[in-house]
C-alpha cells in the first residue's frame, strides 16, 4: 500500500512470502513461481498453464488483544506466536524475509472512480479530489493508492484505495520487531481478488464473499477488483447463533455448524433459523453490490455467479441457500486448486478455504515492488 506517488522499483526475482493477520489468527503461504504441475485452462480451449508449487504454510493464534480496530496495538504478542510459527508449525520451511501482508478490508476505503481522458501526472491529483468527495476522514491521515482499471474513447476508470496511516505504520512496525522486509501491503480483498483471477471461470462478473471469524468481505470482481465492502457475520457468528437458538454449548454448535450446516437434517429449520438473522445481513449487501454494478455498466455484463470462501465458507449448505436466496449460481472455492503442494502434508479439508487470503499474496509478482514516498 502506497501513497499515490509510487515509484515502480523492478528486482531480480527475489522470493516473498504471504502473511495474513487476521483479527487472531496468522497464516503463512510461501510459493515457489517455477511451476511443477501444468493445469488445464477451461478458458481457453486446450490451452494449459503452470502451477506455482507450494514451500511452506501454517497458521498459529494470538490473542485478539493485540489488535485494536485494525491497529496493532501490542505487537508483542504477534511476534511471539509469529517465532512460534516459524518455528514450530510450519509445514515446509520460509526462505525469505521479504513479505506481503494484508490490511483488513473493513478499515479501508476501496471504489471505482470515473474520469475523463487525461495525462498520467494529473491523474495523482485527480483521483485525490474525487476520494475526497466520499472518504469521510481527512486524505492527510490515509495512505491513498490507484490502479488503472481501464481506459478508451470515453474515459478512464481507476480503483482507488485508501487506508488509515495509523493501521500501516502499526504493521510495519511489527515487521521491524519479527526482522521482516514488507514489500506489499495491501487490502484483503485485493488478495483475495488476485488468487480468484486464476479461477477458469474468472472472465465472468463476480460477487467474491470472504467470510472471516466476526465479518465477511463481500467485492466485486470484473476482470479485476472493482469495489468492496465489508458486514458483519462471520463464522464465530455462525456458531453463535447456533449456540443461542438451538440452546447448546458453544462446542456442540461448532459440531453442529462443521457437520451438518445449513444441509438437510432433522434441525435443519431450526438451524436456517438461527442463523437467517446473520445471513440476511450478507444477502442484502450482495443485492446492493449487484445493484450497484448494474447502474454503473449496464445489462451488458451482468453478475452471473457467486464466489465463497473463507473460513465460514466450509458450512454445508450454504452455497444452496445463498443461490435460492439470489437466484445465482454460488460456489464455493478451493484456493489450493491453484496451486500445487508436491509432497508437502496437505491441509484438512476444514482449513483448505482459510488460506485465501494468505495464497492470494504469495502470488503476488516477484519482480515488481512498490516504494511508498
Amino acid at each position: 500500500m502506497g501513497t499515490a506517488n509510487k515509484i515502480p522499483n523492478l528486482f531480480t526475482a527475489k522470493p516473498l512470502f504471504g502473511l495474513d493477520i487476521g483479527r487472531s489468527s496468522l497464516k503463512i503461504v510461501q510459493l515457489s513461481h517455477q511451476a511443477t504441475k501444468i493445469k488445464k485452462n477451461d478458458k481457453h480451449k486446450g490451452a494449459r498453464y503452470p502451477l506455482p508449487h507450494v514451500i511452506s504454510y501454517g497458521s498459529t493464534d494470538f490473542d485478539p488483544a493485540a489488535i485494536e480496530d485494525g491497529v496493532v496495538v501490542q505487537p508483542e504478542l504477534i511476534a511471539q506466536a509469529a517465532k512460534q510459527l516459524f518455528e514450530k508449525r510450519l509445514i515446509g520451511d520460509v526462505t525469505s524475509r521479504r513479505v506481503a501482508l494484508t490490511i483488513p478490508s473493513y478499515r479501508s476505503f476501496t471504489r471505482s472512480i470515473q474520469l475523463p481522458l487525461m495525462d498520467d501526472h494529473d491523474m495523482e491529483e485527480a483521483v485525490r479530489l474525487e476520494a475526497e468527495q466520499y472518504i469521510p476522514v481527512p486524505l492527510d491521515d490515509l495512505y491513498l493508492d490507484y490502479t488503472l482499471l481501464s481506459k478508451d474513447k470515453n474515459g478512464l476508470e481507476v480503483l482507488a484505495v485508501a487506508v488509515p496511516r495509523n493501521i500501516v505504520d502499526s504493521y510495519l512496525e511489527l515487521c521491524a520487531i519479527i526482522g521482516l522486509e514488507p514489500v506489499l501491503i495491501e487490502t484483503s480483498s485485493s488478495s483475495v481478488a488476485r488468487l480468484f483471477s486464476h479461477d477458469d471461470q474468472s472472465d465472468v462478473p463476480t460477487i467474491i464473499i470472504d467470510f472471516g471469524s466476526v465479518s465477511s468481505d463481500i467485492s466485486i470482481y470484473d476482470g479485476g477488483l472493482v469495489t468492496s465492502g465489508t458486514v458483519e457475520g462471520g463464522g464465530a457468528d455462525f456458531t453463535k447463533a447456533i449456540q443461542e437458538g438451538l440452546s447448546v454449548t458453544s462446542a456442540e454448535a461448532g459440531i453442529i455448524k462443521t457437520k451438518y450446516g445449513l444441509s438437510r437434517s432433522k434441525r435443519q429449520s431450526e438451524i436456517q433459523d438461527a442463523l437467517d438473522p446473520v445471513l440476511q445481513k450478507i444477502i442484502k449487501e450482495i443485492k446492493r453490490l449487484v445493484r450497484y454494478h448494474s447502474e454503473r455498466y449496464g445489462a451488458d455484463r451482468p453478475i452471473t455467479q457467486v464466489i465463497t470462501l473463507g473460513g465460514g465458507a466450509n458450512m454445508p449448505g450454504l452455497s444452496e441457500y445463498f443461490t435460492s436466496s439470489l437466484r445465482l449460481a454460488v460456489r464455493s472455492c478451493d484456493p489450493w486448486l491453484y496451486v500445487d503442494y508436491q509432497r508437502l502434508q496437505p491441509p484438512s479439508a476444514a482449513d483448505r478455504t482459510m488460506y485465501a487470503t494468505a495464497i492470494g499474496l504469495a502470488l503476488a509478482p516477484e519482480t515488481e515492488v512498490f516504494k511508498n514516498d
